[in-house]
């Protein structure tokens, strides 16, 4: 994917987030982490701890990376939490291309998303 598509498409994928939970202001990878968090996790809850928090950002990224093999879903624990096996070993890139390849693994989550949605 080209830079300009990532980042229009970044783009569109952050404003479906602001529409969905109601925002005023577009969030950031972290907003957008915890929502595929929630949606992997099933169910909304009224609020969530530090802690949940943290896990259902873990969450999307496994289930982000599982794209390309380095995470592999295991099942639900019996809380109905969803756990994932770590696969192989994450390249090294540097920090900006790590955002780079999450924000292509985001987009196609959506788009799957909202191919499942039509």
């Amino acid at each position: 994917m080209e830079d300009w598509e990532l980042d229009f498409e970044w783009l569109r994928v952050r404003h479906l987030v602001k529409d969905i939970f109601g925002k005023d202001k577009l969030p950031d990878m972290q907003a957008v982490l915890f929502a595929i968090g929630i949606q992997e996790l099933g169910r909304m809850e009224d609020e969530f701890t530090k802690e949940q928090k943290q896990d259902l950002m873990h969450i999307a990224v496994c289930r982000l990376l599982s794209y390309d093999g380095y995470y592999e879903f295991e099942g639900r624990d019996q809380d109905g939490w969803p756990h994932w096996k770590a696969l192989r070993p994450i390249p090294e890139k540097g920090v900006e291309n790590q955002e780079g390849m999450l924000k292509e693994y985001v987009i196609k989550y959506f788009k799957e998303w909202e191919d499942e949605e039509e």
